[in-house]
C-alpha cells in the first residue's frame, strides 16, 4: 500500500491486482492498465470534455470514455501505465494529456482511445496533480513539493522549472494543486497556505499571491466574466476581480472541503467532500448548497449539454440524486 497525495486529498491506493502481483509498487505502476469488470466503480479523480466526449481518469491507470453525455462509459483501449492518474486536460476533441503518480505524463491524439507515455520517474514517487496546455505545444504540469514541469514541443521534452522562494522565506516546497488560465495570457496555480501563484509570461516567471487564507487551495477557475476563484480546505473560497491583486473571501456556509470548481455560464459550481454540491448563479448571488445523502467524496464535475452536472468521486461515477 502506498499513501499518495493526489489533488490535495490523502488517498490510500491499494488494488487487488497489486496485492496478487509480484514486484514493487513502481514495477506494477509501470505496467499497462488492466481491463476492469466494473470500471465506473473505480476511484476517479478528474474529468473533462474532449469535444462532445467525456474523459475521466483515476486509480490504476483507468481512463473512462463516454460518448452519450455520461449515460454509459467504456475504458480506453490502451493505457501504458497502472499508476494512479490525477488530472486530465484536452485542447480539442482529439489531443489531450493526463498526469499522475510517479510524475507520469501521458498523451493522446485520438480523443483518449489510446495513450502514449511522455514521462515517468519511478525512482521517486513525486506525483503530478494537474496539467494544462494552452495550445498544442505549450504545456505545464504541477505537483508535490513545488514540482513544475514545462514543455514547448507538445510534450516531447519536459523541463523542470525551479520556483523562486516564497516572499516570507523558506524553501519553494509547497504542493501545487491546480493550474488554470484566464484566456488572456495569465496562468494561475492554487497551492498551500492560502497561496496562488501567477505568471504573465507563459510560465517563465511566477509571483506568489496571498488570498488571506491559511489552508490548502485544491482547485481554481476563471469565470467568463473574469473572476478568479479558488477554493479548498474546509469550504474556503476566495475571489479576485483584478487578476489576483486583491482577494475577497466568499461565504458559502459550509465546512466541507472543496475539491473542484467549474465555471457555469455566468455562475460557478463547486463539489467536494461529504457529498458537497455548491452552486452560484452569478457574481454576488447567494450560494445554493446541497449535501448528497451518501456523503460521497466528490472529486470532479463536468456539465452536460443540458446544463446538468455529471459527478465523479472516490466511488466512481455517481448517479444523479
Amino acid at each position: 500500500m502506498i499513501k499518495t497525495l493526489v489533488a490535495g486529498i490523502a488517498l490510500c491506493v491499494a488494488s487487488t491486482a497489486f496485492a496478487q502481483s509480484k514486484g514493487t509498487v513502481a514495477t506494477w505502476s509501470a505496467k499497462p492498465a488492466h481491463a476492469w469488470a466494473a470500471p465506473t466503480h473505480m476511484m476517479l479523480l478528474d474529468a473533462t470534455h474532449a469535444g462532445k466526449r467525456i474523459v475521466a481518469v483515476g486509480e490504476s491507470g483507468i481512463v473512462l470514455l463516454s460518448d452519450d453525455e455520461g449515460k454509459t462509459y467504456r475504458q480506453a483501449r490502451s493505457v501504458p501505465v497502472s499508476a494512479t492518474l490525477s488530472a486530465v486536460n484536452f485542447i480539442d476533441d482529439m489531443r489531450g494529456w493526463v498526469v499522475g503518480q510517479w510524475g507520469v505524463i501521458l498523451a493522446t491524439t485520438d480523443g483518449g482511445e489510446t495513450w502514449t507515455k511522455q514521462r515517468m520517474d519511478t525512482a521517486v514517487d513525486q506525483p503530478l496533480f494537474s496539467v494544462l496546455f494552452t495550445n498544442d505545444h505549450d504545456g505545464i504540469a504541477v505537483g508535490l513539493w513545488s514540482l513544475m514541469l514545462q514543455t514547448h514541443d507538445g510534450g516531447k521534452t519536459w523541463t523542470r522549472t525551479t520556483l523562486p522562494k516564497p516572499p516570507n522565506g523558506g524553501k519553494a516546497d509547497r504542493n501545487l494543486y491546480h493550474v488554470f488560465a484566464d484566456g488572456k495570457g495569465a496562468l494561475y496555480i492554487s497551492a498551500e497556505q492560502g497561496t496562488v501563484l501567477k505568471s504573465t509570461d507563459g510560465g517563465a516567471n511566477w509571483d506568489y499571491l496571498a488570498t488571506g487564507g491559511k489552508g490548502s487551495l485544491w482547485s481554481g477557475v476563471v469565470t467568463p466574466d473574469g473572476r478568479v476563484v479558488v477554493g479548498g480546505l474546509l469550504g474556503s473560497l476566495f475571489q479576485s476581480s483584478d487578476g489576483g491583486a486583491n482577494w475577497q473571501p466568499l461565504t458559502a456556509e459550509t465546512k466541507s472541503s472543496i475539491t473542484n470548481l467549474v465555471a457555469t455560464g455566468k455562475g460557478l459550481m463547486a463539489v467536494g467532500l461529504d457529498g458537497l454540491v455548491l452552486k452560484q448563479r452569478e457574481d454576488g448571488a447567494p450560494f445554493d448548497i446541497a449535501q448528497r445523502p451518501d456523503r460521497a467524496a466528490l472529486t470532479a464535475a463536468v456539465i452536460d449539454a443540458g446544463g446538468k452536472p455529471i459527478l465523479f468521486s472516490k466511488e466512481g461515477v455517481l448517479a444523479e440524486r
